[in-house]
C-alpha cells in the first residue's frame, strides 16, 4: 500500500516541498510513498516547482477509507458465454467463493452468479431448451467429437431412451437428440436434420452414419455417461447468462468512500458487492466482513500536528510518522509512531537532516526544493524562527545549487506575493490555519506581499470577508496578518469579539490596518502574543 505524505490544509511552500522532498527520501530508502497536497499550490510554490522542474502534487481533500482501501476478494470473472456446469465447478472447487461475478470481454460487470441461482434456474428453467456452444456441449458432458458442423447449438431437446415406431418420422420436431446405439433412430435423426445427436453410453458408431452426419450438416458427439445422467446434465451446458442476475445488482465504486456504502451494505441481505472502476471493470469484492476492520490510509505527517489543520478524516487513516517544526497538537495514534518534531525555522531544516543522517545523495532538484521551503518560511533567515541549523541547512545546500539567495528569494516572493487575479476569500484562506488558544477558537491568516498598497486598496473586501467567516465559525479573533518583506513588519485586518485583545496582544492602538513592527510570525510571536492577551482578558 501506498503511503501518502502531505502538510497542512493551504500548503505553503514549506509544506509542500518538505512534503515532496520526504517522500523521496522513504522512496530511496525503500518504502512506497507518494506526495500529495490539501489544497492548490501557492504561486510562490509553483515558482518553486517549475524552477526545479518538479511537477505538482496531486491533491487530496481527504483521507477517508475508500473501497480501494480494502482487501477485495478478487475472485476472477466469467464471460456470459461459459457453460453453467462450467460456474459449478468453481464453487465446488473453492468453496470459499460465493459469488461469481459475470464480465464481458472488457472486463465490465454484467451480472453475477450464486449457488442459489444455479439451483433455481435448474427448477424454473426450461429443461427441454438449449441455447450455448459445441465447446461448451463437449466440455460439461467430457465428450468426444465424431462430426462438428455447427459451433452454436440453440433449439428443443429430445431424449430418446427406448425404441418406438412412433418415434420415426417425428424427429423433425427436435434439434438436438440424446440417444443410445438405436442406429434406426440415429438414422433418422440424420434425414430429418436435427443440429446434433449425443451418443451416450460411449458406443462406437459405423462410419456410414458418421458420413451421413457430415454430408447432413449434422454434428454429432459420443458420451460416456449414460442417457439419463446425460439429460440431466445437458441443460446445465447452457450459457451462464440464462440464469444469472443482471438487475438490481448493488454495486458500488471503488472510490465510494466506506462510511458512505456501509449503511446500505449493513441494510440488505446480499453476502458479496461488486467493486468496479469509473469504466464499469469489475474489481472484486466486498463483503461485510470486511468493513469491520478495515485497512486504513498509511499516512505521514509534514509541517503540522493538528486535526483541523490536516486532511478530512485524518481519524480513519494510520498515522505511521509526523516531522513537524510546530507546537505539539491534539493528534493521537492508537500505535506508537516516529514523531521528529524540533525548534527550527522549517520543516525542510528536518528533512534535510534527515538525508544527511541516512546518508542519501540530495539530486539537485530535491536541493532546490529544500532551500526554497527553508528561504520561505525564514524570509531568506531574517525571521525570529530562524535558528543557526537553518542557516547551517542554507549553506550547505547552496554549495550544491550555487544560487544568488538574495536574488533568487527576491523573484520567489515576487512570483508568489502577487494579489493580482485573486478573490479576497482566495488570498485570505491560501495560509490560514485555525487554533484552540486558551480555550477560545481563533482564525489566522497570514499574506506575504512585496505590494501592500494592493491590499489597502481592497481592505474593505477583506473586512467583509474576515466578518462572514468570523460569525460563521464562530471564532473569538478571525485575524489577518498582512506582512510586509521589506518593512519587516505587519499590518493587522481583524474582527474580535473583544476590543482590547489586538492593544494588549501587540501593544499598538487597536484599529483596522495597525501596523506592528518587527512582528513577521504569526507561529513564533502572533500566536504567543494572542495567547498571552487571552490570559489577561
Amino acid at each position: 500500500m501506498t503511503t501518502l505524505v502531505f502538510g497542512h490544509k493551504n500548503p505553503d511552500t514549506d509544506s509542500v516541498t518538505s512534503a515532496i522532498s520526504l517522500s523521496y527520501l522513504k522512496n530511496q530508502l525503500g518504502y512506497n510513498t507518494k506526495p500529495v497536497a490539501l489544497g492548490k499550490v501557492s504561486r510562490e510554490t509553483k515558482y518553486v516547482l517549475d524552477c526545479f522542474k518538479v511537477e505538482e502534487p496531486e491533491v487530496i481533500d481527504n483521507v477517508k477509507i475508500q473501497l480501494k482501501d480494502l482487501e477485495l476478494d478478487r475472485v476472477p470473472g466469467s464471460l456470459p458465454t461459459n457453460s453453467i456446469i462450467e460456474i459449478y465447478h468453481i464453487f465446488k472447487s473453492n468453496p470459499e467463493i460465493k459469488t461469481v461475478p459475470i464480465v464481458d470481454e472488457n472486463n465490465r460487470l454484467i451480472g453475477i452468479v450464486t449457488m442459489k441461482d444455479i439451483a433455481m434456474g435448474l427448477m424454473n428453467g426450461n429443461i427441454y431448451k438449449l441455447d450455448t456452444t459445441m465447446a461448451n456441449i463437449i466440455n460439461g458432458l467430457d465428450g468426444k467429437v465424431l462430426v462438428k458442423s455447427n459451433e452454436e447449438i440453440q433449439g428443443n431437446i429430445g431424449v430418446i431412451a427406448y425404441y418406438s415406431e412412433s418415434v420415426i418420422g417425428h424427429l423433425n420436431q427436435y434439434d438436438i437428440i440424446i440417444v443410445g446405439d438405436r442406429y434406426k433412430v440415429i438414422e433418422d435423426a440424420i434425414k430429418s436434420q436435427v443440429k446434433l445427436i449425443i451418443i451416450t453410453g460411449g458406443k462406437e458408431i459405423p462410419e456410414k452414419f458418421l458420413e451421413m452426419a457430415k454430408e447432413n450438416g449434422v454434428s454429432m458427439i459420443s458420451v460416456d455417461k449414460d442417457t439419463y445422467t446425460t439429460s440431466k446434465l445437458i441443460t446445465q451446458c447452457n450459457y451462464v447468462s440464462s440464469i444469472m442476475r443482471h438487475e438490481d445488482i448493488i454495486q458500488f465504486n471503488e472510490n465510494d468512500y466506506l462510511c458512505e456504502v456501509k449503511e446500505e451494505m449493513i441494510n440488505s441481505n446480499f453476502r458479496n458487492y461488486p467493486v468496479v472502476n469509473q469504466n464499469m471493470e469489475y474489481l472484486g469484492f466486498v463483503n461485510k466482513k470486511e468493513i469491520i476492520n478495515p485497512h486504513k490510509k498509511n499516512v505521514i505527517l509534514v509541517d503540522h500536528n493538528e486535526y483541523r489543520q490536516s486532511a478530512n478524516g485524518l481519524k480513519e487513516a494510520n498515522i505511521i510518522e509526523i516531522i513537524d517544526h510546530h507546537k505539539i497538537g491534539d493528534i493521537t495514534t492508537d500505535n506508537p509512531i516516529n514523531f521528529r518534531n524540533m525548534i527550527v525555522g522549517s520543516t525542510c531544516t528536518i528533512v534535510y537532516r534527515m538525508f544527511k543522517e541516512y546518508n542519501v545523495e540530495l539530486p539537485h532538484n530535491i536541493a532546490g526544493l529544500l532551500i526554497s521551503g527553508i528561504i520561505s518560511d525564514t524570509l531568506l533567515l531574517k525571521s525570529p524562527t530562524t535558528t543557526d541549523l537553518d542557516k547551517e541547512a542554507v549553506k550547505e545546500l547552496n554549495e550544491i545549487l550555487d544560487l544568488d539567495l538574495e536574488r533568487y528569494t527576491l523573484d520567489m516572493f515576487k512570483a508568489g506575493t502577487s494579489l493580482e487575479g485573486y478573490t479576497a476569500e482566495e488570498i485570505f484562506n491560501r495560509d490560514f490555519k485555525e487554533f484552540t488558544l486558551e480555550t477560545k477558537k481563533v482564525g489566522i491568516s497570514q499574506v506575504f506581499t512585496l505590494d501592500i498598497e494592493s491590499v489597502f486598496e481592497r481592505t474593505p473586501e477583506f473586512i467583509n470577508y474576515i466578518k462572514q467567516i468570523h460569525f460563521e465559525n464562530e471564532y473569538f479573533l478571525t485575524l489577518m496578518v498582512v506582512t510586509d518583506i521589506m518593512k519587516n513588519g505587519s499590518y493587522l485586518i481583524y474582527k474580535s469579539d473583544n476590543d482590547r485583545l489586538i492593544s494588549l496582544a501587540f501593544d499598538v492602538k487597536a484599529e483596522l490596518g495597525t501596523f506592528v513592527d518587527g512582528v513577521v510570525s504569526r507561529k513564533k510571536q502572533v500566536v504567543p502574543k494572542i495567547t498571552q492577551a487571552l490570559r489577561m482578558l
